[in-house]
């Protein structure tokens, strides 16, 4: 298959290209710099785009069979600044509108789209276990993922199938979370975090990458899908995880009023909790290859 992928050179977007290089798809990378559109060293082509100014070389996306959209900024990486919170916001929304009306204005528009989402679709969830039923909560995130899976309706009013990845907390030491909590961790240093009762959804990025593929090309899949493992574990049960795969001491907890300090509003999605299970997904046939806490934390340890 030929298949455009945005968000190529992220944590998720890198692992997929080199899952569906490995093979044999043809990739389209979609880029914003230049000098990286045409054929790839690893055997991609990269076609341009920029959001911002609503520009897409849509040429370079003829005869594309699928698309998979994961480009957004990076929720964690930097304080939330009134500025910053509008890169979060547009990152997502307007890459997904250029994005789904050039797909929808293809002669033959591709058969699927697998749009990012993520859990904070539900707002603070506490304790309680939510499914892909729940309805979007009310916080700053979840009126960001409301309007970034708003804006892939185009595809859908032209035929294509859109799927819905709603992703948790993908637990890896190549980047995201896992990059900054492994070193503390193996130095010792690591600890709860706040109450550490909050609710992590998490999934390993060998299954968010399987996952992404298994609503990519399995037929008949379309609308919101949680991507998070079964088994959703406090902030505490990870915490000892880590301490027990490492064996390392944990014995510094993170105050809530210290985070609150540190990162300012990102504080909010730090210390609340997100208890989202993948109800649909285990309905569709998809079977996770790491379930248990210690397991995903192994897989992350390896890349």
């Amino acid at each position: 298959m030929r298949i455009a992928v945005t968000g190529s050179t992220g944590l998720i977007g890198s692992a997929l290209v080199r899952s569906l290089l490995a093979d044999g798809h043809e990739v389209v990378r979609l880029v914003r710099q230049h000098s990286r559109t045409g054929p790839q060293a690893d055997g991609s082509v990269g076609v341009g785009w920029n959001p911002q100014r609503l520009e897409i070389d849509a040429a370079g996306l003829a005869g594309v069979e699928a698309a998979v959209n994961l480009a957004g900024a990076g929720v964690g990486d930097h304080r939330w600044t009134e500025g910053y919170r509008r890169e979060i916001r547009d990152s997502r929304v307007m890459g997904t509108e250029v994005l789904a009306a050039a797909l929808a204005r293809l002669d033959t528009p591709p058969a699927v789209l697998v749009n990012a989402s993520a859990v904070g679709f539900y707002g603070q969830t506490g304790a309680q276990v939510v499914d892909e039923d729940a309805p979007a909560g009310s916080d700053f995130l979840a009126g960001v993922c409301a309007e970034w899976e708003a804006a892939a309706r185009p595809a859908e009013a032209a035929g294509v199938r859109v799927a819905y990845a709603r992703t948790g907390l993908v637990l890896s030491k190549a980047g995201g979370a896992g990059a900054r909590l492994f070193p503390l961790f193996r130095l010792g240093l690591g600890g709860r975090l706040g109450s550490g009762e909050q609710y992590w959804s998490l999934i390993s990025a060998a299954d968010e990458v399987a996952a992404l593929r298994f609503l990519l090309e399995t037929e008949g899949l379309s609308g919101p899908f949680n991507l998070a493992g079964p088994e959703p574990v406090t902030n505490r049960e990870l915490t000892a995880a880590l301490g027990r795969v490492l064996r390392r001491p944990t014995p510094f907890p993170v105050p809530e009023s210290v985070l609150k300090a540190v990162l300012g509003d990102m504080a909010v999605e730090v210390a609340g909790s997100h208890r989202v299970v993948p109800k649909r997904l285990l309905e569709a046939g998809f079977r996770f290859e790491h379930t248990a806490v210690d397991d995903i934390v192994r897989a992350a340890l390896k890349g």
